[in-house]
């Protein structure tokens, strides 16, 4: 049997759930459980800056966690650039700093405030002094996907009959209609975030771990051995099934 590896869905600035999770993960499999994290670490919740502090630190300790790129962390490293990019997946009248993306609710998390009249090179300077540079590291850094044993951790998905050295970044971490409609096996068991559900979901070639933290819901720590999946409530553990 292979040792379990632990899971993450989307946190969205919530520390407290984090937190959480982290302490269901350490009951079941110990300090040095391996995690991967599936990405979306800011935005939308109010502590984007201390869900990044935690992740650092434990980062810089020498945890055995593995930390994946989501479409917002990408989105925020592109506003922190020494010139601000958007996007190119966002629908057209969509930044990072609208308010259906969340990205006002990151820099608050560190003390910068905006305003309707506030122009993007002002909020930009304020970014750049706030943010620590160890953050901005951490988020370019990130993982596209995380391949272990007969699993494929990813923030979004997979293109569908792409090898996967040939898969777009952007996809990986954008794709929806076409990865979650496809009924056919993939190579491994796709574990992925990006999609909220209402709870975890088992559709046979993939496993959706995205809860809705951003919004307020659940955040959903996994435990997997082989392909079987675990939920980690408050109880313990809760087997996923297709």
């Amino acid at each position: 049997m292979s040792d379990p590896v632990y899971a993450i869905g989307d946190i969205h600035g919530q520390l407290g759930m984090l937190e959480d999770a982290l302490d269901r993960i350490e009951r079941d499999g110990g300090p040095d459980a391996k995690i991967v994290f599936l990405g979306d670490y800011t935005d939308r919740g109010a502590q984007s800056c201390g869900v990044l502090d935690l992740l650092v630190r434990g980062n810089a300790d020498g945890k055995n966690w593995i930390f994946l790129r989501g479409n917002h962390d990408q989105m925020c490293t592109m506003f922190l650039e020494d010139y601000p990019r958007n996007d190119a997946r966002l629908l057209v009248g969509y930044h990072w700093l609208h308010p259906r993306i969340g990205g006002i609710e990151t820099l608050r998390s560190y003390g910068v405030e905006t305003t309707n009249v506030d122009r993007f090179y002002q909020v930009h300077a304020k970014a750049k002094e706030s943010v620590p540079q160890a953050h901005i590291d951490f988020l370019t850094g990130l993982k596209p996907f995380h391949q272990d044993g007969a699993l494929l951790f990813v923030h979004a998905g997979i293109r569908p009959g792409v090898k996967l050295d040939q898969q777009d970044h952007d996809d990986l971490i954008w794709i929806r209609e076409e990865f979650l409609n496809h009924k056919d096996p993939y190579p491994w068991l796709v574990v992925h975030g990006h999609s909220h559900v209402a709870a975890p979901e088992h559709h046979g070639n993939r496993i959706n771990l995205d809860t809705g933290a951003g919004y307020g819901h659940a955040l959903t720590a996994a435990v997997f051995e082989g392909t079987k999946c675990w939920v980690l409530d408050v109880g313990g553990r809760r087997l996923v099934t297709h």
